[in-house]
């Protein structure tokens, strides 16, 4: 896929009032202009400013057009949780630049012609600007003695609207699922609230795309799937960062990274509903699992608040291919998230040797599509 610039020349408009009514908007800003978000009350307040919710504009709005790191204000340790919300704004900008491309590459025909309600492009640009306001709200939480992480560029594989609200969907219960992780790494209650906070907002989106896009059921039972390791679902979005484009005193993303190997269902997958038998793929050439042959394995398939361990034989891989049945046991919704581990239960994240793998249930039909 070709890489191409996420935005247009324009310069940053001065920010006049903490709760500016006008969209603040344009290409990426200087360094120098970037360094002013060290200030929390600099710009549009998320919460406040309308530019969060309602601008409709095709240019990346504040803070998404300034993309430099941001440098540390002041001399000490870090903030208790500096490390998490560092992790969640690199995933931010992933976030962020997924919607932001897709304004600058459709237009409402776009979506109308594809058969999607007439105000879906509306909708994508709103989720954009929700997702310029978490971009905000991430950075206000780093504290000022640690570096806040700028953006990289990205390369998404969506081509046209279908393949693209396609990714909505699984991209958004998949940002549920590592919140459930993420907050459990938090220390400070304040971090913890801020978080759910921020999921609830995830499955607003989530809701809309399975009401009004795939017009099914947006029940997901009585709970959505926990994931306790929010770092390795993170990991999966480096998949969309082009290599060598982050700034380079960027943390390392996520911290810390255990760069496993990825995981997914086969590609001649037919089903991956509850009881469905599937192949194991393991994506990525350069980085395969090493399985040692006096060590059980197990495929933990995480669901609701609880998992299922199914032991697999990996003793003629990678020359057969490793199946495995999806629990029956589980409920066809939400989202099931799979890893292969060396203990049942994975029940550290160092008894995981491969994965996640995240797999949607709604719309089932769908999840297939996206391998």
């Amino acid at each position: 896929m070709a890489l191409r610039s996420l935005f247009q020349a324009c310069l940053l408009a001065p920010l006049v009032s903490i709760a500016s009514a006008n969209p603040i908007k344009g290409k990426a800003g200087s360094f120098a202009d970037t360094q002013k978000l060290s200030d929390p009350t600099y710009g549009p307040v998320p919460g406040q400013d309308p530019v969060f919710s309602t601008y409709y504009g095709v240019e990346a709005p504040f803070p998404g057009n300034l993309r430099d790191i941001i440098l540390p204000t002041k001399k000490g340790p870090p903030g208790v949780d500096d490390v998490v919300w560092q992790n969640l704004l690199s995933a931010e900008w992933v976030i962020f630049d997924f919607y932001q491309k897709a304004v600058e590459m459709f237009n409402e025909t776009s979506f109308i012609m594809a058969g999607m309600p007439n105000n879906t492009y509306k909708r994508i640009q709103e989720i954009r600007n929700n997702e310029a306001g978490h971009l905000r709200i991430f950075q206000n939480q780093i504290s000022p003695t640690s570096i806040k992480p700028g953006a990289c560029e990205h390369q998404y594989p969506y081509y046209d609207p279908p393949s693209f609200l396609a990714l909505v969907t699984v991209l958004e219960i998949s940002s549920m699922a590592f919140l459930t992780g993420l907050v459990q790494s938090a220390q400070l209650p304040s971090s913890q609230a801020a978080m759910l906070a921020i999921a609830e907002t995830e499955a607003r989106h989530e809701v809309w795309s399975l009401i009004e896009i795939w017009k099914t059921n947006p029940f997901g039972g009585p709970s959505d799937t926990v994931f306790p390791y929010a770092n390795q679902i993170l990991d999966t979005t480096n998949g969309f960062i082009v290599p060598g484009s982050c700034p380079k005193l960027n943390p390392v993303y996520p911290s810390p990274r255990q760069n496993l190997p990825a995981l997914s269902a086969a590609k001649d997958t037919v089903s991956l509903t509850p009881g469905s038998t599937i192949g194991l793929n393991f994506t990525d050439p350069t980085n395969q699992p090493k399985f040692e042959e006096d060590t059980q394995y197990y495929t933990v398939f995480f669901h609701g608040l609880k998992n299922i361990s199914v032991p697999i034989d990996t003793k003629d891989w990678p020359e057969q291919e490793i199946r495995v049945t999806i629990p029956e046991q589980f409920e066809t919704k939400g989202v099931i998230v799979a890893v292969v581990a060396n203990e049942e239960g994975a029940p550290t994240k160092e008894s995981v040797v491969a994965g996640p793998g995240v797999i949607l249930e709604q719309p089932a039909a769908l999840a297939t599509k996206l391998l």
